[in-house]
């Protein structure tokens, strides 16, 4: 039973030419090369030192002409067996390793590629073929940005459309809510979420689904074209940030205010002047009032804060607070700058000194 297991083992590996069945053939061909090379006198062959290069550079048919077999029973080990079977070995390892490189290409291409490992990664949901490259550029456009990949995943049927760029993924899923294809992106260790799909209803249940399974710190931001659907979402979710057009509140803006657009578009844009950015207040912060604040950030750091929110996606958000509000540890503080100021980058204790 044993021996009939072994057989039916080996026989497996052989027919489908694994990886595994080429080591094995690999060293019993480098065994059985340097046991008649020892039999035939071949010492100078044979020797710990010198057999690996030796047996590589012969058998991959290099031959630098250094080492050779120098007995006529070495020659005959060198030329009827070593070379004739290496040969076929090396072409087998050539070609394992030509198909290994392509299927690897094939599933970056077509989307097939298991990021299940991946960790601390943003994950974009949907395309559009204007919209989502800018998206992407804005993202990479953040100067201080940690270098997370991004992973798309779309349910179209397409190649991947940026393959230059190295830090996009592309994953091709059957839908955005079955279990198995949001772990092969891990949805569940995912640092932040952008979701933007073909309609309203495919974003919905798309956020839904994302609301209850990603981690505590995960921030999720998702676009609809119908207010209704911000509405249903902001009352299932305390984790998800909605956005919706916001196009007549713009032309009015405009028209009453000229050089709101532009304005918006700066603050907006990490491609061009100041921006917009966010900042948590570390736990360990004390608490201060806004003006102090206000006063450190534009003399030290030439940022201006804009507001101030209790929480990550903004529900309870104080704009252009009064100058005694008080700022307290876990705030997020909304800023227009130059590049994003890292909480690492403050000085809180000299801030509160101040006061």
């Amino acid at each position: 039973m044993l021996l009939y297991k072994i057989i039916r083992t080996i026989r497996k590996h052989l027919s489908e030419v694994t990886w595994l069945s080429i080591a094995v053939l690999i060293l019993l061909h480098a065994a059985l090369s340097w046991l008649l090379l020892l039999l035939a006198g071949e010492s100078s062959l044979t020797s710990p030192e010198s057999f690996l290069y030796y047996y590589v550079v012969t058998t991959s048919t290099v031959g630098f002409g250094d080492l050779s077999p120098e007995t006529y029973y070495g020659k005959l080990v060198v030329a009827l067996i070593q070379i004739p079977l290496g040969l076929a070995l090396f072409g087998a390892l050539l070609g394992k390793l030509g198909q290994s490189v392509s299927k690897i290409m094939r599933q970056i291409m077509t989307g097939e590629k298991d990021f299940s490992d991946y960790g601390d990664h943003i994950l974009i949901f949907g395309w559009h073929p204007i919209r989502t490259p800018k998206i992407v550029s804005h993202i990479l456009g953040d100067t201080k940005r940690q270098g997370r990949k991004i992973v798309l995943c779309v349910t179209e049927e397409m190649e991947h459309p940026m393959p230059d760029i190295p830090l996009v993924e592309f994953a091709k899923l059957t839908t955005f809510t079955d279990n198995s294809e949001l772990t092969r992106v891990a949805a569940q260790r995912a640092d932040k979420i952008i979701v933007d799909g073909d309609n309203d209803d495919q974003s919905f249940t798309c956020a839904l689904k994302l609301s209850s399974m990603v981690a505590d710190d995960c921030h999720i931001s998702v676009y609809f074209t119908d207010e209704t659907k911000v509405e249903m979402l902001n009352k299932y979710t305390t984790n998800v940030e909605c956005n919706s057009s916001k196009t007549a509140e713009i032309l009015v803006r405009a028209m009453q205010d000229p050089g709101f657009s532009r304005l918006q578009d700066e603050m907006m844009s990490t491609l061009k002047g100041n921006t917009q950015f966010s900042t948590e207040i570390p736990k360990s912060a004390p608490d201060i009032q806004f003006e102090a604040m206000f006063l450190y950030f534009k003399q030290v750091h030439n940022v201006t804060l804009l507001a101030v929110a209790e929480d990550r996606i903004g529900k309870t958000m104080y704009l252009n607070p009064d100058k005694t509000f008080t700022v307290k540890a876990g705030f997020i503080l909304h800023y227009i700058g130059k590049e994003r100021l890292t909480a690492e980058e403050v000085n809180w204790a000299a801030i509160s000194s101040q006061h």
